[in-house]
């Protein structure tokens, strides 16, 4: 259920400056630093590559421009002009965390750009105030997010009222240690194993002073912020949408950050059992079935703020998680979970394109929340996990359990584009 890496630092890899060649008029230089600058600043949003050359190709194409698009996790390369005489950039960037308040606004900045409300310089410059902008949210807000977050998966989890409350200190944890490592290049590289370690570690400590409860749903709600569910779900829709190369080093990064997670939490089990003496966990006291649909709620306000979604988009985002939600538990009591994965996703597929058409605005800022609710993240954790603990046979089971999850949520999103196709960006 991960929003992506947190932070991410945005602004180090500028955009290259294009030097056009003689022949060049300055109107096309114009448009073509702006379709320059759009491109890092939607990539940095957190754009999927099949996106992000869908809509590079549709903006350069209105500007009058003949341009080609290739994008990587990392980079994305466009070039520009006949294919003889084609000028070709690199724009180096960092992979980032969806930040859906920005892309609204790109938008908006695409629309009046194409629309001839504003020129092409004019447009870029827009594009580079958005990139320097700070965030809508500040840092405590952020880590509170976490713990609420984590509190509701914990319900969701079958958790009871101690697991709740563990799980939302651990998400408050888990925030802080973001914030933390989020001021240090070097520190985030090992953001998610030292968060899952720490994660883990208190966890099992906790049972010394409140006695036993069920650890394993404390700790996993605690890290679920951080598991790739939402980044194996993408890289599930690249590679479906042939967009090969981003999306199996996608699908490698998802798996780097599981392996990672794994590696936390058993690193602290050995350092828990080698120096306490802690009892046998116990399972959870359920909780009021009336508990799922407040912890829906109360995790779709927390996306808003993880995703840095507007506030005015909070009832929008409550109303997608939930659409999502109950049609995939719906599916999933009827036809199984691969089924159900696949009905919810074609619900909220079809919901955030009438979004998109309805008030002309991105379908992403309904769809990535709603997908983020469904994705196979904690079930893929349990899958490593399992590994870790030499249960193969479970381990490649839960895996590919997985794997048909994520594929079903790519079907039913890539079959809701189908039959009801988003809205167009408009003629210039």
């Amino acid at each position: 259920m991960s929003t992506g890496q947190f932070p991410v630092p945005t602004g180090q890899y500028p955009v290259p400056e294009f030097t056009p060649p003689p022949e060049l008029s300055a109107p096309a230089a114009g448009a073509i630093g702006f379709v320059l600058r759009l491109g890092k600043a939607l990539h940095q949003s957190g754009y999927p590559a099949h996106l992000l050359e869908r809509a590079l190709t549709l903006v350069a194409r209105r500007l009058g421009l003949e341009a080609q698009f290739f994008s990587t996790p990392t980079s994305i390369f466009a070039a520009f002009g006949v294919a003889d005489r084609q000028q070709t950039t690199m724009t180096r960037v960092e992979p980032g965390e969806v930040n859906l308040a920005r892309l609204s606004r790109l938008d908006g900045v695409m629309r009046d750009v194409i629309g001839g409300r504003a020129t092409a310089l004019q447009g870029s410059a827009r594009v580079e105030h958005l990139l320097a902008a700070p965030g809508p949210y500040p840092a405590w807000l952020t880590v509170l997010a976490f713990g609420l977050a984590s509190s509701a998966v914990a319900v969701l989890l079958g958790g009871g009222r101690l697991e709740v409350a563990i799980a939302a200190l651990l998400g408050l944890v888990t925030g802080g240690i973001g914030v933390v490592t989020g001021r240090s290049r070097t520190a985030q590289a090992i953001f998610e194993p030292t968060a899952a370690f720490a994660v883990a570690l208190l966890a099992a400590l906790a049972e010394g002073i409140v006695g036993p409860y069920a650890t394993g749903i404390a700790t996993l709600a605690g890290l679920v912020v951080l598991l790739p569910g939402l980044m194996l779900t993408v890289a599930m829709t690249e590679l479906a949408t042939q967009h090969l190369a981003s999306g199996t080093a996608r699908l490698a990064g998802a798996m780097i950050t599981f392996l990672s997670l794994a590696f936390g939490v058993a690193l602290a089990a050995k350092v828990a059992a080698l120096g306490f003496d802690l009892p046998a966990a116990a399972p959870p006291v359920p909780l009021p079935a009336w508990t799922a649909h407040l912890a829906v709620a109360v995790a779709a306000l927390a996306f808003c703020v993880l995703l840095k979604a507007e506030p005015r988009d909070a009832g929008w985002i409550v109303l997608a998680c939930a659409l999502s939600f109950y049609s995939a538990r719906a599916g999933r009591e009827q036809l199984g979970p691969e089924l159900g994965a696949f009905l919810g996703a074609f619900v909220i597929g079809a919901a955030s394109d009438a979004f998109a058409r309805g008030f002309r605005r991105p379908a992403t800022i309904a769809l990535v929340p709603g997908v983020l609710i469904i994705v196979p993240g904690s079930v893929g954790y349990r899958g490593i996990m399992s590994l870790l603990e030499s249960e193969t046979v479970a381990g490649i089971d839960t895996v590919f359990q997985v794997a048909l999850i994520g594929v079903s949520i790519v079907a039913g999103l890539l079959v809701s584009n189908v039959l009801v196709p988003g809205e167009r960006l408009p003629e210039s």
